[in-house]
């Protein structure tokens, strides 16, 4: 009997907890906006934080290093913004010249289609590689403009704020944990699994963004500052993100190039993402993050739907966080099981 009702309380248990999560996830989609600035905060002082502390060790005055840090930020988003807006408008500006060139692309290969009986509506296949929709998208991200920088803005100043916080927060956390040793090292991991993860990811995204704006500058590749920064800025997504960086590039190379430039560019891309995604990144970070290839899949798809772009952006610290706290708690360590990878099961 008594075990009876003990298998129904830890069923209500689970139902309790299967409430929570629908009632958080509901929330964060909620609120979203807010959310995406707090979390792009964290982390982003999570980068910057061990060159805070490096400056102080090295005997630079506290306010010193934190206005040094704070205006070392501004400038990399301002030269970074104007470079890549730069090149974003003569690209969009271009546009009708490339859509002829795609017209006449897409014309030649009905025409060899055809040789071998292969009929397609012409009208539909144009339309269907209407690139002059990104004229579209243009303007409504030219028109977003100033709402970017008054969020980014925002995210500037919460790292400031989190920066000036951090010292103390080590204090914080023993007079909130007092009697619980365990949830102080758990916070600690965390903090120290995310800045690992962001540290040596922005690093091998920084290497695969300038080797790739490199190689397509030896190509004469158009644009190739933008390709590298958008390979730079999409190898942060997992799985999908560098197959996407690499798409624009790709399809300027079939329609401006030869068929040789194309193909060694393909080559060129596939090599650098395995030899930094696949060899020197794991390399680096060993097997501290602990996370199954079939967890962060799953988890790109759910914080891409919770919080769009950016969800996926931080699909994978935001999962090592859910670990993290999964596994200092009895009842939840079979989740923390089930996300971890073979190299980095929960001990």
């Amino acid at each position: 009997m008594e075990s009876e009702m003990n298998s129904d309380r830890k069923i209500e248990m689970y139902l309790i907890y299967m409430a929570c999560i629908v009632i958080i996830v509901a929330g964060l989609k909620l609120a979203s906006q807010v959310v995406i600035l707090l979390f792009l905060s964290i982390f982003l002082a999570s980068i910057i934080s061990p060159l805070f502390i490096t400056l102080q060790k090295k005997g630079v005055p506290r306010p010193l290093a934190f206005t040094l840090l704070l205006l070392s930020l501004f400038s990399v988003i301002f030269v970074v913004f104007a470079g890549v807006l730069d090149s974003l408008e003569s690209f969009l500006g271009n546009l009708p010249q490339y859509q002829s060139r795609v017209d006449s692309f897409v014309g030649k290969g009905m025409e060899e289609l055809g040789r071998f009986g292969l009929v397609l509506d012409k009208d539909i296949l144009k339309g269907s590689f209407d690139i002059r929709t990104f004229v579209l998208y243009g303007g409504k991200a030219a028109g977003n403009i100033g709402n970017f920088l008054s969020q980014t803005l925002i995210v500037v100043v919460g790292v400031a704020f989190i920066l000036l916080e951090a010292p103390r927060f080590g204090y914080k956390l023993e007079l909130i944990f007092k009697d619980n040793s365990a949830a102080v090292e758990s916070v600690a991991l965390f903090s120290r699994t995310i800045q690992k993860y962001f540290i040596i990811k922005t690093f091998t995204s920084f290497l695969t963004g300038a080797t790739i704006a490199a190689v397509l500058a030896l190509f004469h590749m158009e644009y190739a500052i933008l390709w590298g920064f958008l390979a730079f800025v999409l190898n942060f997504i997992p799985v999908i993100g560098s197959l996407i960086a690499a798409i624009p590039a790709l399809v300027m190379a079939l329609l401006y190039h030869d068929t040789s430039t194309f193909l060694w560019l393909v080559l060129v891309y596939f090599v650098i993402n395995q030899v930094i995604s696949n060899i020197l990144e794991p390399k680096i970070m060993g097997d501290g993050l602990g996370l199954s290839p079939a967890a962060v899949f799953f988890s790109l798809i759910l914080w891409g739907w919770i919080l769009g772009p950016v969800g996926m952006f931080l699909a994978v610290p935001l999962t090592m966080t859910l670990k993290i706290a999964f596994d200092t708690n009895p009842d939840t360590r079979w989740v923390g099981v089930l996300l971890a990878g073979s190299a980095g099961e929960t001990q």
